[in-house]
Protein backbone atom coordinates (compact mmCIF):
# COMPACT_ATOMS: atom_id res chain seq x y z
CA UNK A 1 0.00 0.00 0.00
CA UNK A 2 0.82 3.22 -0.97
CA UNK A 3 0.53 6.80 1.46
CA UNK A 4 1.00 8.92 -1.76
CA UNK A 5 -2.41 10.82 -2.71
CA UNK A 6 -3.09 9.94 -6.53
CA UNK A 7 -6.11 10.48 -9.03
CA UNK A 8 -6.91 7.69 -10.81
CA UNK A 9 -9.67 8.19 -13.89
CA UNK A 10 -10.69 6.79 -17.14
CA UNK A 11 -10.07 2.77 -18.82
CA UNK A 12 -7.75 1.40 -21.36
CA UNK A 13 -3.74 1.97 -21.74
CA UNK A 14 -2.32 3.43 -18.05
CA UNK A 15 -0.74 6.58 -18.82
CA UNK A 16 0.97 8.03 -15.39
CA UNK A 17 1.25 11.93 -15.00
CA UNK A 18 4.29 12.93 -13.16
CA UNK A 19 4.19 16.62 -12.26
CA UNK A 20 7.05 18.77 -11.60
CA UNK A 21 9.10 19.73 -8.39
CA UNK A 22 7.41 21.93 -5.43
CA UNK A 23 3.43 21.94 -7.93
CA UNK A 24 1.47 19.03 -7.71
CA UNK A 25 -0.85 16.62 -10.08
CA UNK A 26 -3.28 19.73 -10.62
CA UNK A 27 -0.93 20.88 -12.91
CA UNK A 28 -2.29 18.30 -15.33
CA UNK A 29 -5.82 19.50 -15.19
CA UNK A 30 -6.30 19.60 -18.67
CA UNK A 31 -4.39 16.25 -19.95
CA UNK A 32 -6.60 14.91 -17.10
CA UNK A 33 -10.07 16.09 -18.54
CA UNK A 34 -8.65 15.06 -22.00
CA UNK A 35 -6.86 11.92 -21.76
CA UNK A 36 -9.23 10.20 -19.39
CA UNK A 37 -11.98 9.73 -22.31
CA UNK A 38 -9.96 7.12 -24.15
CA UNK A 39 -6.90 6.21 -21.18
CA UNK A 40 -6.49 5.17 -17.70
CA UNK A 41 -4.99 8.00 -16.24
CA UNK A 42 -3.18 8.21 -13.07
CA UNK A 43 -1.53 11.35 -11.91
CA UNK A 44 -0.50 10.97 -8.45
CA UNK A 45 1.42 13.67 -6.07
CA UNK A 46 5.04 13.61 -5.62
CA UNK A 47 5.95 12.92 -1.43
CA UNK A 48 6.14 16.23 -0.15
CA UNK A 49 4.24 17.94 -2.37
CA UNK A 50 0.20 18.58 -2.63
CA UNK A 51 -1.75 16.09 -0.94
CA UNK A 52 1.21 13.67 -0.12
CA UNK A 53 3.16 13.86 2.96
CA UNK A 54 6.13 14.97 3.77
CA UNK A 55 9.16 11.92 3.73
CA UNK A 56 9.94 10.27 6.74
CA UNK A 57 12.87 8.60 5.75
CA UNK A 58 15.59 8.56 2.80
CA UNK A 59 13.16 7.63 -0.70
CA UNK A 60 13.42 7.40 -3.81
CA UNK A 61 10.62 9.05 -6.01
CA UNK A 62 11.06 5.70 -8.76
CA UNK A 63 10.49 3.60 -5.96
CA UNK A 64 7.12 5.51 -4.93
CA UNK A 65 5.71 4.86 -8.81
CA UNK A 66 6.94 1.84 -8.88
CA UNK A 67 4.75 1.03 -5.37
CA UNK A 68 1.71 2.81 -6.34
CA UNK A 69 1.64 1.04 -9.63
CA UNK A 70 2.24 -2.06 -7.98
CA UNK A 71 -0.67 -1.03 -5.91
CA UNK A 72 -2.69 -0.50 -8.31
CA UNK A 73 -2.03 -4.05 -10.11
CA UNK A 74 -1.54 -2.19 -13.72
CA UNK A 75 1.31 -1.71 -16.05
CA UNK A 76 3.47 -1.48 -18.11
CA UNK A 77 2.41 2.68 -18.06
CA UNK A 78 3.70 5.35 -20.42
CA UNK A 79 4.68 7.55 -18.04
CA UNK A 80 4.71 11.20 -18.66
CA UNK A 81 7.04 13.80 -16.94
CA UNK A 82 7.66 17.51 -16.92
CA UNK A 83 10.87 18.83 -14.89
CA UNK A 84 11.39 16.69 -11.91
CA UNK A 85 8.30 14.08 -12.82
CA UNK A 86 10.17 13.81 -16.24
CA UNK A 87 13.65 13.03 -14.28
CA UNK A 88 11.12 10.39 -11.94
CA UNK A 89 10.03 8.88 -15.27
CA UNK A 90 13.60 8.32 -16.46
CA UNK A 91 14.20 6.95 -13.33
CA UNK A 92 11.41 4.39 -12.96
CA UNK A 93 12.51 3.03 -16.42
CA UNK A 94 15.84 2.29 -15.41
CA UNK A 95 15.18 1.20 -12.24
CA UNK A 96 11.79 -1.00 -12.60
CA UNK A 97 11.62 -1.33 -16.45
CA UNK A 98 8.76 -4.25 -16.00
CA UNK A 99 6.61 -1.33 -15.28
CA UNK A 100 7.06 1.18 -17.86
CA UNK A 101 5.74 1.02 -21.47
CA UNK A 102 7.19 4.46 -22.96
CA UNK A 103 7.94 7.85 -21.47
CA UNK A 104 7.58 11.42 -22.37
CA UNK A 105 9.70 13.89 -20.94
CA UNK A 106 9.34 17.44 -20.79
CA UNK A 107 12.48 20.06 -20.07
CA UNK A 108 14.44 17.54 -18.03
CA UNK A 109 16.97 14.72 -18.84
CA UNK A 110 17.31 12.19 -16.03
CA UNK A 111 17.82 12.72 -12.15
CA UNK A 112 21.45 14.16 -12.75
CA UNK A 113 21.01 17.12 -14.18
CA UNK A 114 23.53 19.75 -14.92
CA UNK A 115 23.58 23.46 -15.32
CA UNK A 116 25.98 25.72 -17.76
CA UNK A 117 23.41 28.26 -19.29
CA UNK A 118 23.99 31.90 -17.73
CA UNK A 119 20.49 32.46 -17.35
CA UNK A 120 19.56 29.02 -15.95
CA UNK A 121 21.99 29.50 -13.48
CA UNK A 122 21.79 32.90 -12.13
CA UNK A 123 17.38 32.11 -11.60
CA UNK A 124 18.64 28.57 -9.95
CA UNK A 125 20.97 30.54 -7.25
CA UNK A 126 18.11 32.91 -6.54
CA UNK A 127 16.09 30.45 -6.13
CA UNK A 128 17.96 28.50 -3.91
CA UNK A 129 19.09 31.10 -1.79
CA UNK A 130 14.95 32.47 -1.43
CA UNK A 131 14.47 29.20 0.21
CA UNK A 132 17.27 28.77 2.03
CA UNK A 133 16.59 32.40 3.73
CA UNK A 134 13.25 30.91 4.32
CA UNK A 135 11.25 33.46 2.42
CA UNK A 136 8.24 32.05 1.14
CA UNK A 137 7.12 34.84 -1.18
CA UNK A 138 10.71 35.48 -2.43
CA UNK A 139 10.72 31.66 -3.38
CA UNK A 140 7.62 31.75 -5.20
CA UNK A 141 8.56 34.52 -7.36
CA UNK A 142 11.93 32.89 -7.89
CA UNK A 143 10.53 30.04 -9.15
CA UNK A 144 8.23 31.36 -11.16
CA UNK A 145 11.18 32.58 -13.62
CA UNK A 146 11.05 29.46 -14.92
CA UNK A 147 7.76 29.70 -16.20
CA UNK A 148 8.18 32.53 -17.98
CA UNK A 149 11.79 30.82 -19.11
CA UNK A 150 14.68 33.25 -20.56
CA UNK A 151 13.32 34.72 -23.35
CA UNK A 152 10.05 36.10 -22.02
CA UNK A 153 8.87 38.45 -18.45
CA UNK A 154 5.77 36.64 -16.41
CA UNK A 155 4.12 39.48 -18.15
CA UNK A 156 4.24 37.25 -20.86
CA UNK A 157 2.56 34.71 -19.41
CA UNK A 158 -1.08 33.23 -19.11
CA UNK A 159 -2.68 34.69 -16.35
CA UNK A 160 -4.81 31.66 -15.59
CA UNK A 161 -1.31 29.74 -15.95
CA UNK A 162 0.19 32.05 -13.99
CA UNK A 163 -2.09 32.06 -11.14
CA UNK A 164 -2.09 27.79 -11.08
CA UNK A 165 1.42 27.45 -11.00
CA UNK A 166 1.58 30.18 -7.83
CA UNK A 167 -1.28 28.28 -6.02
CA UNK A 168 0.34 25.03 -6.42
CA UNK A 169 3.76 26.05 -5.50
CA UNK A 170 2.69 28.22 -1.96
CA UNK A 171 0.92 25.14 -0.86
CA UNK A 172 3.83 22.70 -1.10
CA UNK A 173 6.67 25.03 0.04
CA UNK A 174 4.31 25.63 2.92
CA UNK A 175 4.77 22.43 3.66
CA UNK A 176 8.43 22.42 3.90
CA UNK A 177 10.94 24.75 6.29
CA UNK A 178 14.73 25.73 4.94
CA UNK A 179 16.54 23.72 7.33
CA UNK A 180 15.05 20.54 6.26
CA UNK A 181 16.96 17.89 5.28
CA UNK A 182 16.88 16.28 1.53
CA UNK A 183 15.78 12.95 2.25
CA UNK A 184 15.68 11.91 -2.02
CA UNK A 185 18.26 8.90 -1.93
CA UNK A 186 20.09 9.42 -5.77
CA UNK A 187 19.84 7.01 -8.26
CA UNK A 188 22.90 6.66 -9.60
CA UNK A 189 24.86 6.42 -12.88
CA UNK A 190 21.89 7.87 -14.96
CA UNK A 191 23.17 9.10 -18.33
CA UNK A 192 25.47 6.04 -18.71
CA UNK A 193 22.63 3.68 -17.79
CA UNK A 194 20.18 5.33 -20.04
CA UNK A 195 21.50 3.78 -23.15
CA UNK A 196 20.04 0.90 -21.75
CA UNK A 197 16.11 2.14 -21.74
CA UNK A 198 14.82 0.01 -24.51
CA UNK A 199 11.04 2.10 -24.89
CA UNK A 200 10.85 4.48 -26.89
CA UNK A 201 11.08 8.13 -25.40
CA UNK A 202 9.70 11.45 -26.56
CA UNK A 203 10.79 14.92 -25.74
CA UNK A 204 8.22 17.69 -26.19
CA UNK A 205 9.88 20.67 -24.87
CA UNK A 206 8.76 24.96 -24.36
CA UNK A 207 10.53 26.11 -27.47
CA UNK A 208 11.28 28.96 -24.70
CA UNK A 209 12.32 26.92 -21.89
CA UNK A 210 16.17 27.34 -20.69
CA UNK A 211 18.96 26.09 -23.08
CA UNK A 212 19.70 23.63 -19.95
CA UNK A 213 16.60 22.28 -20.05
CA UNK A 214 15.72 21.47 -23.85
CA UNK A 215 19.27 20.44 -24.27
CA UNK A 216 18.99 17.69 -21.20
CA UNK A 217 15.70 16.25 -22.86
CA UNK A 218 17.01 15.96 -26.43
CA UNK A 219 20.43 14.72 -25.11
CA UNK A 220 18.10 11.64 -23.35
CA UNK A 221 16.51 11.24 -27.15
CA UNK A 222 19.82 11.02 -28.93
CA UNK A 223 21.37 8.34 -26.43
CA UNK A 224 17.84 6.00 -25.96
CA UNK A 225 17.90 3.20 -29.21
CA UNK A 226 14.11 4.85 -29.71
CA UNK A 227 14.38 8.90 -29.28
CA UNK A 228 11.84 11.35 -30.77
CA UNK A 229 12.09 15.16 -30.34
CA UNK A 230 8.92 17.61 -30.21
CA UNK A 231 8.96 21.29 -29.65
CA UNK A 232 6.26 23.31 -28.63
CA UNK A 233 6.47 26.87 -30.32
CA UNK A 234 5.67 29.92 -27.38
CA UNK A 235 5.86 27.80 -24.20
CA UNK A 236 8.32 27.47 -21.50
CA UNK A 237 9.46 24.78 -18.75
CA UNK A 238 5.29 23.56 -18.50
CA UNK A 239 4.30 23.85 -22.17
CA UNK A 240 1.59 21.39 -21.40
CA UNK A 241 -0.37 24.29 -19.14
CA UNK A 242 0.57 26.83 -21.21
CA UNK A 243 -0.87 25.23 -24.68
CA UNK A 244 -2.72 22.18 -23.33
CA UNK A 245 -4.19 21.32 -27.06
CA UNK A 246 -1.16 21.06 -29.11
CA UNK A 247 0.86 18.93 -26.51
CA UNK A 248 -2.12 16.45 -25.95
CA UNK A 249 -2.06 16.48 -29.51
CA UNK A 250 1.58 15.41 -29.63
CA UNK A 251 1.18 13.08 -27.09
CA UNK A 252 -1.96 11.29 -28.79
CA UNK A 253 -0.06 10.86 -31.73
CA UNK A 254 3.32 9.72 -29.69
CA UNK A 255 0.58 6.92 -27.71
CA UNK A 256 -1.20 5.92 -30.98
CA UNK A 257 2.87 4.33 -32.49
CA UNK A 258 3.66 2.92 -29.41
Amino acid sequence: MTDLFWLDTGTGRPIVLLHGGFVDHGMWEDQIRTLSSRHRVIAPDARGHGRSPNATGPYRPADDVAALLGHLGTGPAVLVGVSMGASTAVDTALEHPGLVGAVVVSGAGTSEPYFTDPWTTRALTAWHAAMAAGDLEASIEEFMAFAAGPHRTLDDLDPEVDGRLRRMARATMSKHTADEANPVVPVRDTWERAAGIGVPVLAVNGALDSPDHIGMAERLTRVVADGRVASIEATAHYPNMERPEVFDEILEDFLRTV
